[in-house]
């Protein structure tokens, strides 16, 4: 099934309700579970070296453990958007657009570099 970013929001707002654990999500709580589920996802790849970590979804098993875990990552975040009532779309198209400012495609491209070292 396909969602627009829209839906998935009120699809985690409506599973968070129906839990009562609204009163849970307050955004210090919700940027730490954040960190914390980056954190679990990140630890997938600890100790891989820089194109190991590309095979490192090519098993079902490790495959789906990644996946859950950047699930949480988004679940967390999309609820976070609710609560602070952040048009996500928008968000991220003024963050692509003030990226695009940042780093040029004529020096960026290839460049692994900060905007500020290009």
């Amino acid at each position: 099934m396909s969602y627009s970013i829209k839906e998935l929001q009120r699809h985690v707002l409506d599973f968070a309700e129906q839990r009562d654990w609204l009163q849970f999500h307050t955004p210090k709580n919700l940027s730490m579970a954040i960190a914390a589920e980056a954190a679990e996802l990140m630890e997938h790849f600890l100790w891989t070296e820089g194109e190991a970590s590309r095979r490192v979804c090519d098993e079902a098993d490790p495959r789906a453990a990644v996946e859950a875990e950047l699930a949480d990552v988004l679940i967390l975040a999309l609820q976070m958007a609710n609560v602070l009532e952040v048009d996500v779309p928008a968000a991220v198209e003024r963050k692509l657009a003030a990226n695009a400012a940042k780093y040029p495609v004529d020096r960026a491209r290839g460049n692994a570099r900060k905007y500020t070292d290009l």
